[in-house]
């Protein structure tokens, strides 16, 4: 390791400073050194998962530790792993076949050479996840990284600076939290890639900032995402699987079913279903029970109260799935008679209200779906190949997992990113690699290869015939009786 910077440096400014000079010495990590800190991080989520699950558990007045190790630690820890066994063969380079014409002695690859330093910046719904995955990707790649932690989840930050200064310098990977009064400052620096996860609003912001240095971004920004149940499917079973996804974390997950399309005529058996279901995974409620997730902070808690409001003054039917005495731990509410005006069918729930819409065709739900901004999700519960193929062919969304939810992104193998306005980029997998990574082309001309014979003059000598009988060989002859108006004249 290199030496730290100084303690008067730990401004976001210079410690980037820092970083980039680190860099400068040490370009290019080998595979083995990525690996190692690949494996270091393995090594302390392990060690820190009940640390974690009990600094989760006070930023949110209340989270299960079995939610904060599966959705954050072990989910992370299969990311790292992946990368950890794969990154030796991610960084060979790729032979291409160059054109035919300059076939033979030459070689053409694809290398792919870090970008630098990856600025991470991660929400405050699943703190560790969300800066350790895409770390896990920037460090595969070769790459250095400053993190910046959400402010609402002080000791979770902690918690993740300790486990990572255990392992890392910091000039191979700093961090940053609530301390900065002005989180913009850290957007705005310039970074050679900045990854940030979190709401539309706020990325618009975040491209702003980073416009400003043309910094490449990766934006994993969630959005509506739908359930669409079909006609053929059990309206209980799907019932069962949204409500297990609404309740992870209480609905504050990225990926959390937002709303339901369900047929017209069985709108009210998944109602039904989903209190149901609620009440077999919590048969004695859920107010002041330390097995389900609070909303996080006062401000969230409104935030939601205040689309639950809205939609029933304009007259939805809202149907609670447990007694609920206004407290953090809110239980799902089902929404029913929901019209287009509503926030509620406008604005990403993120939290535990699960609005259903009723339809009349299959067709007209993927409409509905479509007419919409592309969520990072998409659902779809049917027992046909062929109806999941029209939904899935019909729609986009950053994923899409078919009968159940979510579990498409917990396998690391793949990528996870959206699509329009859920986003765009990805990381996770050899895509996360090469999302971080500078696709680098070299072609090595061979010493015997008369690349001369492209050099000046044209059209004369055998020169000439050679370069008129590779470009007719390519594009064929162009047609002379062909005439126009030269550019500019009438």
């Amino acid at each position: 390791m290199t030496d730290s910077p100084t303690r008067e440096a730990q401004t976001p400014e210079l410690t980037l400073q820092a970083l980039k000079a680190a860099i400068r010495q040490s370009p290019v990590p080998s595979a083995a050194e990525r690996k190692h800190k690949l494996t270091e991080l393995k090594k302390q989520l392990s060690r820190y998962q009940d640390v974690f699950a009990d600094a989760a558990s006070s930023d949110f007045g209340g989270r299960p530790a079995f939610e904060s190790r599966l959705i954050e630690t072990v989910g992370t820890t299969w990311v790292v792993d992946h990368a950890r066994r794969n990154v030796a063969k991610w960084m060979k380079p790729e032979g291409r076949w160059p054109q035919m014409l300059f076939s033979g002695p030459n070689r053409l690859h694809v290398t792919y050479q870090p970008k630098g330093v990856v600025g991470i910046i991660a929400p405050w719904n699943m703190p560790l996840y969300l800066s350790l995955g895409p770390l896990a990707a920037a460090l595969a790649a070769g790459n250095r990284a400053m993190i910046k932690l959400p402010e609402d989840t002080p000791a979770s930050n902690q918690v993740i600076r300790t486990m990572l200064r255990e392992i890392f310098d910091e000039s191979e990977v700093a961090v940053f939290g609530e301390e900065l009064e002005n989180p913009a400052e850290f957007s705005c620096l310039p970074f050679d890639h900045l990854v940030f996860t979190g709401s539309s609003n706020i990325a618009k912001t975040i491209m702003a900032s980073a416009a400003q240095n043309l910094t490449p971004l990766t934006l994993e920004l969630g959005g509506k995402s739908p359930s669409i149940v079909a006609d053929d499917y059990d309206i209980k079973d799907a019932a069962l699987r949204v409500t297990h996804g609404k309740i992870a974390m209480s609905g504050q997950v990225c990926v959390a079913p937002d709303y339901a399309l369900v047929p017209q005529d069985k709108v009210n058996a998944f109602r039904d279903g989903v209190v149901a279901a609620f009440n077999q995974f919590y048969p004695n409620g859920v107010v002041d029970r330390p097995e389900y997730c609070s909303v996080i902070n006062e401000r969230q808690l409104n935030r939601v109260k205040a689309l639950l409001e809205d939609a029933r003054s304009k007259g939805a039917e809202i149907t609670p799935c447990a007694e609920w005495d206004g407290n953090s731990r809110m239980p799902i509410h089902v929404i029913t008679n929901v019209t287009d005006d509503m926030a509620v069918m406008r604005e990403e729930v993120f939290g535990p209200l699960l609005p259903v819409v009723g339809y009349q065709s299959l067709d007209s739900a993927i409409d509905y779906v479509q007419d919409r901004p592309h969520p990072l999700a998409l659902y779809v519960f049917t027992k046909k190949r062929g109806t999941a193929d029209k939904v899935l062919e019909g729609t986009q969304s950053g994923g899409a997992t078919v009968n159940d939810w979510g579990w498409h992104v917990v396998n690391a193998a793949v990528p996870f990113g959206g699509v329009g306005a859920s986003g765009f980029g990805s990381y996770h997998g050899v895509e996360g690699f090469r999302e971080l990574s500078n696709a680098r082309p070299v072609f090595r001309r061979h010493p015997s290869f008369p690349t001369e014979f492209f050099h000046p003059p044209v059209n004369s000598g055998p020169r000439g015939l050679f370069q008129n009988f590779w470009m007719n060989l390519y594009v064929g002859k162009g047609d002379s009786t062909l005439g126009g108006t030269p550019y500019g004249e009438e």
